[in-house]
């Protein structure tokens, strides 16, 4: 039986705590599913885990996981020291049909607003069922932090619309850079081209530097 979708903010913290310092492979038997042996095809499989034990229920919908709180969870694998691994994938870009589009009204902007970040020890030299779940933080950007998001995204969508999606690299932008997100290279999506026709392009993704997340766990654990 796994568990329903938490009614108050209170009751998702709470779940959130009670997972810290648990294995992967314990909460994985408490639910009565089954750890892969590497992560490699199941790139989402820990995220999903947190998921099931905290009741959301948005899966891959454009929407925040906890809608009814206004909270997005995301599992982050941080290494021996305490440093994230890895980039953090936030949501699909836009690459047509971008005309007026702001980032108040941004998915970017609205999965922002404020986010349960979950660590989880990645180091690939522990074995996937004993990696264990960290404290849990609830966070909301600063304003700082906002005019940074709101800036690097500004920029990177003005990219997108003047056709120049193919020369966005992962170096644009502070804290936010687009970078392909698909199973593979053949994959293509509709684009805006050069000379404003409809092109071809990998499907892209959003995702917050490292830098960025760490700044959000130092400040949080000091």
């Amino acid at each position: 039986m796994h568990p329903q979708e938490p009614k108050d903010l209170h009751e998702l913290m709470e779940r959130a705590h009670n997972m810290a310092g648990i294995s992967l492979g314990s909460l994985a038997h408490e639910l009565n599913l089954t750890v892969p042996e590497n992560l490699k095809r199941d790139k989402g499989w820990v995220g999903q885990l947190i998921e099931t034990q905290l009741g959301a229920m948005a899966g891959s919908k454009p929407e925040q996981d906890f809608l009814h709180l206004g909270v997005e969870l995301k599992t982050i694998p941080i290494g021996p020291s305490g440093k994230p691994l890895e980039t953090t994938y936030v949501c699909v870009a836009p690459l047509t049909n971008i005309q007026g589009h702001t980032w108040e009204a941004s998915l970017v902007c609205h999965k922002l607003q404020q986010v349960l970040w979950v660590p989880v020890e990645g180091h690939r030299s522990i074995p996937i069922a004993e990696r264990r779940i960290g404290t849990p933080v609830l966070w909301q950007p600063s304003p700082e932090q906002q005019a940074l998001l709101k800036q690097d995204w500004e920029e990177i969508m003005e990219l997108i619309a003047l056709g120049k999606v193919d020369s966005i690299t992962a170096r644009h932008g502070e804290v936010l850079q687009l970078r392909p997100k698909a199973a593979n290279s053949q994959a293509l999506t509709q684009s805006i081209a050069a000379d404003g026709t409809m092109g071809l392009s990998n499907p892209r993704g959003f995702y917050l530097k490292i830098a960025f997340t760490q700044d959000i766990l130092t400040q949080a654990f000091g």
